[in-house]
C-alpha cells in the first residue's frame, strides 16, 4: 500500500504536463515521440489514479479522472490517447470477476506499471484470413491467436494495428482468438523479444501516440494473464473509452482558447477592413474569441455530464443505467465533436494569415480533433440515440459480443 497522497501526485503530474506543453508543437512537426516524458508522467502517478488505495493507487472517481485527462489533453492531446488503453485495462480490472487476477494486476499498476493496447487488426490481414477460411467473418474478427507450446506455455502470435500506447508500455492487453474461436484479452510483456513495435502510424493527427503496427511472434502470456473474460468485467466500457476521447477533445478546446488569446494579444496589425488598428480591440476578433469560449464550455459541460452518468451506473449496477450512460455519452460525442471542430476552424479568423504558418502550430488542433472524431465514428451515433428514443432499441455494448456471463458459467 502506497503512502503517497493524491495531492502530492497531482503536483508532480502537473509539473510533467507543463513540460509536455512546452514542446508539443515542435514534436507534432518532427514526429518525435515523448517517450521520456510519458515515463516521467507514469512515475509521477498518472497511471495509478483509478487504482484503489489498497493496491497503491488513489482511487479517484470517474469525473475526477476525466477532468485530469482533459488537463493532459490541453498540454498534449497525444497523452490521453497514449494512456487510453492503460486506463481501459484498469476499468476492466476494477470489475474483474477473478479476485486473484484483479489483485495481481492492480498491484502491478499501483507499483507503476503501464499498459498498452492491441485490439484492432489491419483490415487487409483480416480479409486475407477470412478468404483463406482461417477466421470467421464478422465484427471483431481476430487473426491473432494464443496457442499452447510444448512446454505448456501459452504463446501469442499475430499482427495488430492502432496499437496505441504499446510502444510506451510495460505490458500489453491484446485481443486474441483461442482454440475454440472465442475472443478474449490476454496480458503479454511489451518488451519481450517477440514483440516488434513498428513506427508506421501515418495519421494526419495524434502523430505521437505510437498507433502503428505491433507484431507478436510467440510472445508468452503472463501469469494471471487472462483478463476481462466475462461480460461482468466489461460493464460501461463502451462509454468509458468514448469519454476518454471527450476529455481529450475538451483539452483541445481549452488549448484552442488559450492559444488564440495569446495570438490576438500579440498581433501588431489587423486587416484593411478592421475597425481598429489593434487586434485586441477589434470587435470581430473579440467575437471570435467569445465563440471559442462558448465551444469550450459546451465540451466541458458535456464531459462532466457523461462522467457523472457513468459513475452513477457503476454505483447502481443496473444494466439500464449503463444503457443510459452510453446514450448520453453518444449524444455528448455528437455535440462535443461539432463544437471542437468548429472552434479549431474559427480560431484562424482571430489570427489572420500568419496563423496558417507551421510555426504557429494552430492547425494541429483541427487535425487532432478530426482524428479523434474518426475513432468510434460519430457518424453512427445520431441514429443510435434516435433509435432508442423513438423505438426503444437499446444498443448492444460492443465489448459484450463473444463474451460469456460469469453467472451462466458458474
Amino acid at each position: 500500500m502506497s503512502t503517497d497522497t493524491l495531492a502530492a501526485a497531482l503536483e508532480r503530474i502537473r509539473a510533467v504536463l507543463v513540460k509536455l506543453a512546452k514542446g508539443v508543437g515542435e514534436r507534432d512537426l518532427s514526429f518525435e515521440h515523448p517517450e521520456a516524458l510519458i515515463r516521467e508522467l507514469a512515475d509521477a502517478g498518472f497511471g495509478r489514479l483509478r487504482v484503489p488505495e489498497e493496491f497503491g493507487g488513489f482511487g479517484v472517481e470517474l469525473p475526477v479522472l476525466f477532468e485530469l485527462l482533459a488537463e493532459a489533453g490541453q498540454a498534449d492531446s497525444n497523452v490521453p490517447q497514449i494512456f487510453r488503453g492503460h486506463f481501459t485495462t484498469v476499468e476492466i480490472l476494477l470489475l474483474e470477476t477473478d479476485a486473484a487476477v484483479r489483485a495481481h494486476w492492480l498491484r502491478k499498476i499501483g507499483g507503476g506499471a503501464v499498459f498498452g493496447n492491441a485490439q484492432s487488426e489491419p483490415s487487409a490481414v483480416v480479409a486475407e484470413a477470412v478468404t483463406a477460411g482461417e477466421v470467421t467473418p464478422g465484427w471483431g474478427a481476430s487473426t491473432t491467436t494464443v496457442r499452447t507450446g510444448p512446454d505448456g506455455q501459452r504463446l501469442v502470435s499475430g499482427t495488430k494495428f492502432y496499437s496505441t500506447g504499446a510502444r510506451f508500455a510495460d505490458y500489453i492487453r491484446a485481443a486474441v482468438a483461442d482454440d475454440e474461436g472465442g475472443r478474449g484479452f490476454v496480458v503479454i510483456p511489451a518488451r519481450h523479444p517477440g514483440v516488434t513495435h513498428v513506427d508506421d502510424w501515418d495519421g494526419i493527427g495524434q502523430r505521437q501516440t505510437g498507433s502503428g503496427t505491433t507484431l507478436f511472434a510467440d510472445v508468452p502470456v503472463e501469469p494471471h494473464g487472462d483478463v476481462g473474460k466475462f461480460k461482468e468485467s466489461l460493464r460501461g466500457l463502451d462509454s468509458f473509452v468514448q469519454i476518454v476521447h471527450l476529455a481529450n477533445l475538451t483539452g483541445i478546446a481549452r488549448s484552442i482558447v488559450a492559444e488564440t488569446v495569446d495570438i490576438v494579444r500579440a498581433r501588431t496589425r489587423t486587416s484593411l477592413h478592421a475597425l481598429t488598428q489593434a487586434a485586441a480591440d477589434d470587435p470581430e476578433v473579440l467575437g471570435v474569441v467569445g465563440v471559442l469560449q462558448a465551444r469550450r464550455l459546451t465540451a466541458e459541460t458535456l464531459l462532466r455530464l457523461a462522467g457523472e452518468r457513468l459513475q452513477a451506473a457503476h454505483a447502481s449496477g443496473d444494466e439500464s443505467e449503463y444503457t443510459r450512460a452510453y446514450l448520453d455519452t453518444s449524444a455528448a460525442q455528437i455535440a462535443v465533436i461539432e463544437a471542437v471542430l468548429d472552434a479549431a476552424t474559427r480560431a484562424f479568423d482571430a489570427g489572420g494569415s500568419s496563423t496558417a504558418r507551421n510555426s504557429a502550430h494552430l492547425d494541429r488542433h483541427w487535425r487532432n480533433a478530426r482524428t479523434l472524431a474518426s475513432h468510434n465514428p460519430v457518424v453512427y451515433k445520431p441514429r443510435v440515440v434516435g433509435a432508442y428514443l423513438v423505438n426503444g432499441d437499446s444498443p448492444e455494448p460492443g465489448y459484450y459480443r463473444n463474451r460469456p456471463s460469469a453467472e451462466v458459467s458458474a
